[in-house]
């Protein structure tokens, strides 16, 4: 089990031998090629935060917002031991993955963590199946996020609201495995629940693969478009071919509970520089839903030009108090 690309304990069945398409990957180096069918298991600890935030971290003292990215591989099982360490009734939710009624995460199933309580949730895989008709039925591969469904309301709506979710990828076995990985949660009005200019500053040198999973929470309409990149709207943001269909874009809606991720190389066709992503709903940008992608030259330098345009970002007037029609 991957979580931020460090590799964590797992119960069965690790190898030693490295795949050609996951060796390629110095972020992901050690990752075991395992069978289908494992089972992984990591220890979650839900924490409070300063700011009357809480978070998710994989060690007592470690949470953060968003939460560590998790990862599994289709036909794989996560077991996720939630540790409570707050006075709050709060679980864990995921989306895109199999679970029963007793891992859902919600209080309708009784499926939660009371204060200072311990619970272990299962989230299974699969892989996609041939069906009837020269169809097939879809894996659980894809870009797809957890959250708290228990703080505050039978929904987690205070929960979500302070910081109770994170990332959760499944991949095929013999997807291109990426150098960096950014998690982008537009809540609200908030980027990981901050507002420019204080939200997230992400780096990657020239060249490196960087893999963005954009989450949405909340309860308003947000589009997320990343300035001087582009991708194919599809579960990995490459095209499969020449015949490939899928639209390339730079902008995509990110509504509450939705999800996506793709692919870039940093700079590709561009050059290195602070290159903005932003919530394109105009009064959205404008009251801070705006941050910063700095693609460094290809030795980890800072490119002519990038901290004078870091610092106008700094200076730029994003005010939250301006009224926002319509959402």
């Amino acid at each position: 089990m991957l979580v931020g690309g460090a590799l964590a304990a797992s119960a069965a069945g690790l190898g030693t031998a490295l795949t050609p398409a996951l060796a390629r990957s110095p972020q992901h180096q050690g990752l075991p090629a395992m069978a289908v069918g494992a089972t992984r298991r990591v220890t979650i600890y839900a924490e409070a935060l300063p700011g009357n935030l809480y978070g998710y971290g994989l060690a007592p003292g470690q949470a953060t917002v968003p939460g560590p990215t998790l990862e599994m591989y289709e036909g794989d099982t996560l077991e996720v031991t939630l540790v409570n360490t707050t006075n709050q009734r709060l679980s864990i939710h995921p989306h895109g993955v199999d679970y029963s009624t007793e891992s859902d995460g919600s209080p309708l199933h009784n499926s939660f963590n009371n204060p200072g309580e311990t619970r272990t949730y299962t989230w299974r895989s699969h892989e996609m199946t041939a069906a009837a008709g020269r169809r097939f039925m879809p894996g659980s591969a894809g870009y797809w996020h957890y959250h708290d469904h228990a703080m505050g309301t039978d929904h987690g709506t205070g929960g979500v609201a302070r910081g109770l979710y994170g990332a959760l990828t499944v991949r095929r076995r013999g997807d291109i495995l990426p150098d960096k990985q950014f998690t982008v949660v537009f809540n609200d009005m908030q980027i990981n629940n901050r507002v420019a200019p204080d939200t997230p500053m992400f780096e990657a040198n020239l060249g490196q693969r960087v893999e963005w999973t954009a989450i949405g929470h909340g309860s308003l309409f947000h589009t997320f478009h990343l300035h001087a990149h582009r991708w194919a709207d599809n579960r990995t943001g490459m095209l499969e071919g020449p015949a490939d269909p899928s639209l390339v874009i730079d902008n995509k809606d990110l509504n509450p509970g939705s999800s996506f991720g793709f692919q870039v190389l940093a700079g590709e066709g561009v050059g290195p520089g602070a290159w903005m992503y932003h919530c394109h709903v105009q009064a959205h940008s404008d009251t801070g839903m705006a941050g910063l992608f700095l693609v460094r030259d290809a030795d980890g330098s800072m490119p002519p030009g990038a901290q004078e345009a870091i610092d106008r970002f700094h200076g730029h007037a994003h005010d939250p108090a301006i009224h926002v029609h319509g959402g």
